[in-house]
């Protein structure tokens, strides 16, 4: 971290954690379904991660910003060495109480990485879903870097993060400003220089294009008020038999669109594989 910001940077961490204190007291432990955010139907992005990973039986995963706690808790099911990392205390809480309701166990981390002793070489995977776009840019360089040098040889860095670009998407943000951070920065390709700096071999894949239709049809069909739902939750909550009909050509159709030169730019998210 830069001397320079350090003032901006401290009050950035205490508006993301009194943020998601407030979102952590507002989730019912009954309406998480760890297993639908990596199996679902629509869990296009943890199915592509898992793929991956492969089998992480015994390997010890550090996941950052891990928000409720269903990744860190799916890790744990899967047999790894979770260690779960969050800056906001209730999160932390209530993803124990995740991990309770699936007699599984995770190692807390409460605090923001920047202010975390990080072993060397320590861990084998680390994961973040959604965290990179809350780091400042002038930091995303140090922040690499740390999480490089925490992975052991061969050890692999996985981020997933929204993309800048895409219009109906930056449209659906400023509508929901009530259930975001206004710290919130979408990515650019251009961070890709940054993890090729540190990590021999990377590499990314999009998701989301004309799939994206379910924003639309969350706003205009079924009504839900961008301020009221987090749409990219909602998600995980869809079955098959209901929307399948029409989603699933989508998704094909994606398959095929997000390998067009220049597409990629259009999607909704990207996540990165990094291989040290």
């Amino acid at each position: 971290m830069t001397t320079d910001n350090k003032d901006n940077i401290e009050e950035l961490l205490e508006r993301e954690e009194a943020f998601h204190d407030e979102w952590a007291m507002s989730e019912n432990i009954d309406d998480i379904d760890v297993v639908a955010l990596f199996e679902s139907f629509v869990a296009d992005e943890n199915k592509y991660i898992m793929s991956q990973l492969g089998d992480i039986r015994g390997k010890k995963i550090l996941d950052v910003g891990a928000g409720l706690g269903e990744s860190s808790v799916y890790f744990a099911m899967k047999g790894a060495e979770v260690y779960y990392n969050d800056v906001s205390p209730k999160m932390g809480e209530f993803a124990e109480k995740v991990a309770a309701k699936y007699n599984v166990k995770l190692n807390l981390l409460i605090a923001p990485i920047e202010k975390l002793e990080i072993h060397e070489n320590f861990f084998d995977i680390i994961y973040c879903a959604n965290l990179m776009h809350h780091v400042p840019p002038e930091d995303h360089d140090y922040w690499i870097k740390t999480m490089h040098g925490a992975l052991k040889d061969k050890g692999v860095l996985i981020t997933w993060d929204p993309l800048k670009y895409n219009p109906v998407i930056n449209v659906y943000r400023r509508m929901a400003m009530d259930v975001r951070t206004i710290d919130e920065m979408p990515l650019g390709f251009d961070i890709l220089k940054l993890y090729r700096k540190y990590f021999p071999k990377v590499e990314h894949r999009e998701f989301w294009l004309a799939t994206l239709w379910i924003f639309i049809h969350y706003y205009l069909i079924r009504r839900y008020k961008p301020n009221e739902v987090r749409y990219w939750k909602r998600i995980f909550k869809e079955k098959r038999s209901q929307i399948g009909w029409w989603f699933v050509p989508l998704q094909k159709l994606d398959k095929l669109l997000l390998r067009i030169p220049g597409l990629q730019k259009l999607a909704w998210n990207m996540i990165v594989v990094a291989r040290k």
